[in-house]
């Protein structure tokens, strides 16, 4: 009888009671995912063809990084990171085998954080965390899973089935698209009005392979027009054993191990003339996320949220189409690792500016925690952009640290590039004078002394 009295006082009880002390009044959060979006928006110039005009709209709202980029480039270990706020050298999660709660089981993701420490509704969809790791039922109060339906895009007339070319336009509508069913339940979340501070987390599978979308993307960039990236054909021939290695081939990186398992992409696609298509169908597929993005952020206005709402937008990891002669990730260099990282909302984020410091997505979840007054947690790896929010030009002198695989890592500053793979072979790039690349540096003992100073900021911690 005790218990069914406390109970019905419990439901007598407002919300705003049982909520930690400051909790109705925390801003929103709408977070974007969008898997495998470099920097080829039409802000940051990745790319002089893209259109991106939503994302843009976003990045007029907020600050948007120039220099931002994932901690490891492959889906799990990077989200992995971002949700445990764990580097992936202290997780020891690599590839995308690993689950994150058999190797830190006791980590609190950020939604767990925000549901306890900060009193939030706590919702996803899409693609948030990758495959090994889908939906961590500790980590959401509800979870959407839109049913997906197999599509293939036309290829072109007379390329032989066993030829590399997971691209080109569906006859369907955009309707018939997972994300498109994704955002549909997004928006209608939007649309309702919310006891709690929410955290809506909306993951966008595009533009990862294949790409495949709605043919209306691929009119916007006609197939004769599209530029190419810039290459180098000697690029690999100052490249150490791993970096050639990771150029050339993609590896299982789960753990210590380095196994090839695929062969060499940039030959197939030259073999078969398939590079501006390609080029073409990546940029069409980036524009089909544009346009959902769009339908977000018109919702959004239109609801009752506008005002008190935290956005972030961001890309997993970077993409490689033809630089080095390297596709996909699965490699330390800028294109691999550069991300789309865009944060707007409230007054104090600073509005239509861009920020040239280096930042990674490991600061995501410590920045969240400041922006909704909502207490630090110790054990991040991460540090607040805040300051950067508040300031886009303040000195920052943090680097970033990136990881793929056992002991391979890549530290940015704001002028260099240093990568140190686990045989000790090393790369070094002047990132101002040489954006491409296409010089490695490290051999020449004149720059020791930069190496040495990087070298410092290396992960001395690494797990397997």
């Amino acid at each position: 009888m005790q218990r069914i009295l406390l109970t019905v006082l419990n439901l007598l009880i407002p919300v705003s009671f049982l909520l930690p002390v400051g909790a109705e009044d925390r801003p929103n959060i709408l977070f974007i995912a969008v898997d495998d979006l470099n920097d080829w928006v039409g802000h940051l110039g990745g790319h002089p063809q893209s259109k991106t005009p939503n994302i843009d709209r976003l990045a007029g709202r907020g600050v948007s990084f120039t220099k931002a980029y994932c901690n490891a480039p492959l889906c799990n270990p990077s989200r992995v990171s971002l949700f445990s706020g764990i580097l992936p050298s202290h997780s020891g999660v690599y590839g995308n085998g690993e689950r994150m709660r058999d190797k830190i089981p006791d980590t609190v993701t950020l939604m767990q954080y925000l549901r306890g420490e900060g009193g939030y509704s706590v919702q996803g969809g899409g693609k948030l965390f990758h495959g090994a790791n889908p939906y961590d039922p500790d980590s959401w109060d509800h979870y959407n899973t839109p049913r997906r339906s197999r599509q293939r895009g036309k290829r072109d007339e007379g390329l032989p089935e066993d030829a590399w070319a997971p691209w080109g336009p569906l006859d369907v509508e955009d309707s018939e698209m997972f994300d498109v069913k994704n955002v549909n339940w997004a928006i209608s979340e939007l649309k309702k009005s919310h006891d709690k501070p929410f955290f809506l987390a909306c993951g966008f599978t595009k533009p990862h392979l294949p790409w495949y979308v709605p043919q209306k993307y691929f009119d916007m960039y006609p197939l004769e027009d599209i530029v190419l990236p810039e290459t180098l054909e000697t690029d690999r021939d100052d490249l150490p054993h791993w970096g050639r290695k990771f150029a050339i081939e993609v590896h299982d990186v789960s753990g210590p191990r380095n196994v090839a398992t695929h062969g060499e992409d940039h030959d197939m696609v030259t073999k078969h003339g398939q590079w501006h298509r390609a080029v073409q169908s990546y940029l069409a597929t980036i524009s089909f996320v544009d346009t959902h993005v769009g339908r977000l952020l018109d919702a959004l206005d239109d609801s009752a949220h506008s005002d008190n709402t935290i956005v972030v937008l961001w890309g997993d990891h970077g993409w490689h189409l033809g630089e080095k002669q390297h596709w996909r990730k699965h490699a330390l260099w800028d294109v691999t690792t550069r991300i789309t990282l865009v944060m707007a909302g409230p007054e104090s984020i600073q509005k239509n500016q861009l920020c040239d410091r280096p930042v990674s997505l490991i600061d995501i979840y410590p920045t969240l925690l400041e922006l909704t007054g909502v207490p630090q947690r110790e054990g991040l790896d991460g540090q607040s952009l805040a300051p950067l929010l508040k300031n886009p030009k303040r000195l920052w002198d943090r680097p970033v640290i990136m990881t793929y695989g056992y002991k391979n890592h890549a530290v940015q500053t704001d002028r260099w590039r240093y990568i140190r793979y686990n045989d000790g072979g090393e790369e070094l790039y002047d990132s101002k004078a040489d954006p491409n690349e296409w010089e490695n540096l490290a051999p020449f003992s004149k720059y020791d002394p930069v190496k040495a100073e990087l070298r410092e900021f290396l992960p001395t911690r690494n797990i397997k």
